[in-house]
């Protein structure tokens, strides 16, 4: 009995593997691929949209997805999940919902992007015959993390100029740019920088920053908002960094003694200048050297 079922096993598995050479010859129907999109790290729809319109039950079918690489993801023989099949990346990743007819991929990762097939054939006395196959494409994406602003202290002496980065993390696709709005009561102006980006090597994600310095007018409030541009029409606003006009400074009051100082100065400017007019006054009075003493 265990000759009979080892011999039955690889003979299905021979089956299975012709079947897999064969597909790459099969041409697929006009219709366009379906695309479907997942997040990273969670599950992703690989459809096969199959009519069934003979109703026939599992037992008759051998179902299998493959990827752009002819790896398989997922069989199922008369029924029955093939693993010893599945690729070693895919295992314990996928799960077959029998209603829709749908492979859920679990745990996507960006480089599960790319383009997925399924198969399916007829199982009958006189062999396999393909009866349906379908295309679609998986876009794997992830969030970025909400733009973050950073302040760093101003090392030059102009006082008004402010200089700051800004920073998101974590995502995919690569974005199309990062910059920054200044907005006041009467205007906003937009200031652009060269964007860093880092891409980690495993998870192929991006962290993408900017430094920007700028001057701020000190007299009006102001509100600093960083954009990250993702597609055209698409955007994440960081929270807004409000700065507050600066008050003018007021002149410092002068001591007491010092006025008193400038008080007693003037006075004895007043004294002086009096005490000279009457001297000069006199003088003109004095008569001049008579001719007879000559």
């Amino acid at each position: 009995m265990g000759t009979c079922d080892s011999t039955m096993g690889l003979r299905n598995t021979l089956i299975v593997m012709a079947l897999l050479l064969s597909v790459s010859t099969i041409p697929f129907s006009g219709a366009a691929s379906l695309k479907s999109h997942a997040f990273f790290n969670e599950t992703g729809e690989l459809p096969c949209h199959f009519p069934n319109t003979q109703n026939l039950s599992l037992d008759e079918l051998v179902i299998f997805w493959q990827d752009q690489n002819k790896l398989v993801l997922y069989e199922l023989f008369k029924g029955q999940e093939k693993p010893n099949n599945v690729h070693p990346k895919y295992i314990g990743r996928t799960s077959f919902d029998q209603d829709s007819w749908t492979l859920r991929l679990h745990n996507v990762q960006i480089k599960d992007t790319g383009s997925y097939q399924c198969f399916i054939h007829h199982k009958r006395s006189q062999g396999l015959i393909s009866i349906h196959q379908m295309s679609s494409d998986l876009i794997v994406l992830a969030n970025f993390s909400q733009p973050e602003i950073s302040l760093i202290a101003n090392q030059t002496e102009k006082p008004n100029i402010i200089n700051l980065t800004c920073s998101s993390m974590q995502g995919y696709p690569e974005p199309q740019g990062m910059y920054v709005n200044l907005t006041t009561k009467n205007s906003t102006i937009t200031y652009d920088a060269v964007m860093k980006k880092y891409q980690n090597n495993i998870t192929e994600l991006y962290n993408v920053s900017i430094s920007v310095s700028f001057p701020i007018p000190p007299e009006t409030n102001v509100s600093i908002i960083c954009v990250l541009q993702l597609e055209p029409r698409k955007i994440i606003l960081s929270l807004p960094c409000n700065i507050d006009a600066k008050s003018p400074v007021p002149s410092p009051p002068v001591p007491d003694h010092i006025l008193w100082i400038a008080a007693v100065l003037v006075t004895v400017v007043i004294v002086c200048g009096m005490v000279f007019l009457t001297l000069k006054k006199r003088k003109k009075q004095q008569p001049g050297p008579s001719n007879e003493c000559e």
